[in-house]
């Protein structure tokens, strides 16, 4: 699991999630008139604290399992975010006509934080894959190495883009200098490549397929952490993970350069 690929869509869920489960332990009811509580929470009936209450909560954790799993899956043929999205919906309805129908009680502490954060719940898994401001990661990556100055030696390490091993003289031997008084022969720079290495993320998981075009993915990136790009070839970038594996990424939209 992955917290890095949950969104503050995501991290909604969580918090009202766990509302409604501390609002299954307050009262439900007082006496009309009085504001005496009843005495009774959710889970003095079976089916309110397991059908209702726990229902909303059970639908926020698969939500949540849903989006950190490397690979979404599924139950019955249906998508487990799809079936969470279900249970929040279901048990804000209930706790809706729960309030609607007290009779000759008033709706107690723990009826009225849990349908509000049942509505919650219940709205954040429906509009968190299509609101763009509950799509952005809860967890912010981490910012690549900043630069260092010009002349300063760089570093050996994974991933620092400008580590390119120094030529060497042949043998160790100093070059020779010039006699005093002439000038020292010019030297051609080698030309510069197309291409420098840069660290990027992915906006969602996407696998990272082997160098020798095999179909099965080596790995897969997931969105919050960096990645080094190595190579590109045409579209698609030869990326390597964190601990040393190269492959290519074939889908390269909407990456972030670092």
């Amino acid at each position: 699991m992955n917290i890095r690929s949950l969104t503050r869509g995501d991290g909604v869920v969580i918090g009202a999630a766990v509302l409604l489960f501390i609002a299954s332990f307050l009262d439900l009811y007082t006496i009309s008139g009085t504001g005496y509580s009843v005495g009774r929470n959710a889970w003095d009936s079976f089916g309110q604290g397991i059908g209702t209450f726990m229902a909303g909560v059970i639908g926020g954790a698969l939500i949540v399992v849903n989006r950190s799993l490397p690979q979404p899956r599924k139950v019955a043929g249906l998508d487990l975010g799809t079936v969470g999205a279900a249970f929040t919906v279901m048990t804000a309805w209930t706790l809706l006509w729960t309030l609607l129908d007290l009779g000759d009680v008033d709706a107690g502490s723990g009826l009225i934080l849990g349908f509000v954060a049942s509505l919650v719940l219940a709205g954040a898994a429906i509009a968190g894959p299509l609101v763009p401001a509950l799509q952005s990661p809860l967890v912010p990556a981490p910012k690549p190495p900043a630069p260092q100055p010009y002349g300063a030696q760089s570093q050996a390490g994974y991933g620092y883009p400008g580590a390119q091993p120094q030529p060497q003289p042949y043998g160790g031997q100093p070059q020779p200098q010039p006699p005093y008084g002439q000038q020292p022969p010019t030297q051609q720079a080698a030309p510069a490549p197309d291409f420098s290495p840069f660290w990027f993320a992915v906006p969602v998981p996407r696998p990272l397929f082997g160098e020798d075009g095999s179909p099965t993915p080596i790995a897969e990136l997931a969105p919050g952490t960096w990645y080094l790009a190595v190579e590109q070839r045409g579209a698609q970038l030869v990326a390597q993970t964190q601990d040393g594996r190269r492959g290519v990424l074939q889908d390269t939209s909407g990456i972030q350069r670092g």
